[in-house]
């Protein structure tokens, strides 16, 4: 299939950046790269802050296209763990596409990639409560998780390569899961937040309850209050 016009630019800018790093990206060495006028740019993604949603987002999907799918271990807080280091793996190998991920906010708004990675984070983190193992609400967990993993990448990142210390993501990542999830062999002594956790992300994932939208959303902030 030929490649459209957009796909074109989105690859082009995704070469200079790659190469170049944000500096790189300019309109006319983009339009210039991908053999077309800066009118069509701007036809197609609006502004240049909508062209660099479309490369953050291709980052993100060819970085994940690249591997094998992580799959369910059967284990919630064992999948967060891997998704943690998948997360710190895409960071230090793709560190332009991270930065224009999470390291240049754009007017306070997520880019559309940003976005997608943390709603893959929170379905895990929904995961852990259903468990019954999660310490927290679903929102407090995953952002602490979202928070913490992008402050070890950017820490990271920030520093010359060989004098990157790898063990740092593991104690933060060991320390997080401590903070906002049970042992599964005490699963049965459930706190009172881990149980509204858990009630919580039932009632999230069972459309057919019959409660009202007012009762549903009335509900929703008595649990998240409780968790959290």
């Amino acid at each position: 299939m030929a490649e459209t016009t957009r796909e074109r630019l989105v690859r082009a800018a995704a070469d200079l950046l790659q190469r170049g790093g944000r500096d790189a990206l300019s309109t006319r060495a983009v339009t210039a790269a991908a053999g077309v006028q800066a009118p069509t740019l701007y036809r197609l993604f609006g502004d240049k802050d909508g062209l660099l949603d479309a490369v953050a987002d291709y980052g993100f999907r060819t970085y994940l296209g690249s591997k094998h799918a992580l799959g369910d271990s059967g284990d919630p807080v064992e999948d967060l763990r891997r998704g943690w280091d998948l997360h710190v793996e895409f960071g230090l190998s793709m560190p332009a596409f991270y930065l224009l991920m999470y390291g240049e906010p754009r007017s306070g708004a997520a880019s559309e990639a940003g976005r997608r990675a943390r709603a893959v984070l929170r379905r895990i983190v929904e995961r852990i409560a259903a468990a019954g193992r999660l310490r927290l609400g679903v929102e407090h967990a995953a952002q602490l998780v979202h928070a913490t993993g992008m402050g070890v990448v950017l820490t990271l990142i920030s520093s010359p390569p060989e004098e990157r210390d790898r063990e740092l993501s593991v104690v933060a990542r060991e320390h997080v899961l401590r903070s906002i999830t049970t042992d599964e062999a005490v699963a049965g002594e459930a706190t009172a937040p881990s149980r509204a956790a858990a009630l919580r992300a039932a009632v999230d994932a069972d459309p057919h309850l019959p409660l009202t939208a007012a009762e549903r959303a009335l509900l929703a902030e008595w649990l998240d209050r409780i968790a959290g």
